[in-house]
């Protein structure tokens, strides 16, 4: 019978036994990393424009002298609406004064009446250029670019539109057309009522 030959030291593997493969290693040389951030960091640096500080000259009016009487603040062909409940209308010429303001009441029904009245020099050029328009003396572009500057003229009417806390949203809605069909093209809409103008508009609103 064939012998069959034994390995050295016992493993009984001989020509026939699995060789381990050895592991690699696992270090990883950083030194040409090192290097070209090295050399990024000189290139950037080179080529950057370094930062320049600048100064901004600037001109200032020459304050006003104090001794001087200033004059008082003229307020041209202004009306302010208080927007309140029941779909009431408040509302004053020109400047407010304290002790001497008082309010008109009105509604949306009457209120075109009044700003048409207080806007008659607007409304008369805008029906001035209307008639242009129609007549073709002017095209649409040019109608509206002059509509636009009689609208904004010193005689022009200033709207200032306030709703109270009663007010509803579509009173709102509803005035800001009026000032399209009133020929007002100056107008603000502010949510901020003065202490002394709300205690007029609330005397005035316990009349309702």
């Amino acid at each position: 019978m064939a012998e069959v030959p034994g390995g050295e030291g016992g493993g009984g593997g001989g020509r026939h036994q699995k060789k381990r493969a050895k592991k690699g290693s696992t270090r990883i040389d950083m030194t040409p990393m090192v290097d070209l951030a090295f050399l990024l960091l000189t290139f950037f640096i080179l080529t950057t424009t370094m930062y320049k500080p600048s100064t901004l000259q600037l001109t200032y009016p020459v304050p006003p002298d104090e001794q001087m009487p200033q004059p008082p603040k003229k307020v041209n062909n202004a009306i302010t609406l208080f927007l309140t409940k029941k779909d009431q209308i408040l509302y004053y010429k020109d400047a407010f004064k304290p002790g001497e303001t008082q309010l008109t009441r009105t509604d949306f029904k009457d209120i075109r009446k009044t700003l048409v009245e207080l806007n008659r020099a607007s409304v008369d050029r805008i029906n001035q250029l209307t008639r242009e328009f129609n007549e073709g003396k002017i095209n649409e572009v040019v109608f509206d670019s002059l509509k636009n500057m009689s609208q904004k003229q010193e005689d022009a009417l200033y709207v200032i539109i306030k709703p109270d806390p009663d007010a509803r949203f579509r009173n709102v809605i509803d005035i800001v057309d009026e000032m399209d069909i009133c020929g007002v093209g100056k107008f603000a809409v502010q949510d901020v009522i003065k202490p002394e103008e709300m205690a007029l508009v609330d005397i005035e609103k316990s009349k309702f």
